[in-house]
């Protein structure tokens, strides 16, 4: 299922969960029709059936890509227990077949904590930290990390209050993590009070849009960041190299 981060009006991404079952599914009679159809030769005389052949000789090939990729990568690296260690270490492999995305996502979910928090949370953080370590050394091994920065965020925050059952709530604020050998490390803007809120939620001191600025301008090296954030943000300075 594609999530809302990745949706655009222009470009569609690749989106797969298992890489062994991705690929053009139905029976074996559609399957054969898709694959003669992305094997025949460019039509200057019908453009619409060319159109057709392009999508499928382009969906053929990024799926045996994937699992040719995925299948074929070997690493001694421990990922931890969790589906978002699986993930990148999903992502390691593409990128260390050179794949040409130049944007990779996943999810990590079981935040939204409302109750027994303290426990959750431990478990959680273990698998994260688990599974980033093992990615930034994974990238290290294979020659890649200079080329890699990875972006944590989250859809929303936690209040900062205690509930009954333990948990927090939904909140506003909450912070982002810029992961990388490139990357300046420190915190970026300013601490946030646990007194001075916001109606019981931290109040935010750094634009979210401006890490993504950050990443697009300093990281990427994309100039015209106002056509994806609609208006200019400032940057924070987080890359050794800008």
């Amino acid at each position: 299922e594609q999530s809302a981060a990745v949706g655009a009006n222009i470009h569609s991404p690749v989106v797969f969960d298992d890489p062994e079952r991705f690929g053009r599914q139905g029976s074996a009679e559609e399957r054969e029709i898709f694959a003669e159809l992305s094997r025949k030769r460019k039509s200057e005389w019908n453009p619409s059936l060319e159109f057709v052949r392009g999508i499928a000789s382009t969906a053929e090939s990024s799926s045996e890509f994937i699992r040719h990729s995925c299948a074929e990568y070997k690493t001694k690296a421990d990922y931890g227990y969790g589906d978002v260690g699986l993930d990148l270490k999903k992502i390691v492999a593409l990128i260390g077949a050179n794949s040409p995305a130049r944007i990779f996502y996943t999810n990590f979910g079981s935040f939204d904590t409302h109750v027994s928090q303290a426990s959750a949370h431990t478990g959680l953080f273990n698998q994260a930290g688990d599974a980033v370590h093992a990615f930034i050394n994974d990238l290290n091994r294979i020659g890649r990390a200079d080329d890699v920065s990875l972006l944590i965020f989250t859809e929303f925050g936690r209040r900062v209050q205690e509930n009954a059952s333990k948990g927090t709530d939904h909140g506003v604020a909450s912070p982002m993590f810029i992961v990388g050998n490139d990357v300046k490390g420190g915190f970026y803007g300013d601490h946030p009070s646990l007194t001075d809120l916001d109606e019981g939620d931290l109040k935010m001191t750094t634009d979210f849009r401006s890490v993504y600025a950050t990443m697009t301008k300093e990281w990427m090296g994309f100039e015209d960041t106002q056509s994806i954030l609609r208006q200019d943000f400032e940057t924070l300075g987080a890359f050794r190299s800008t």
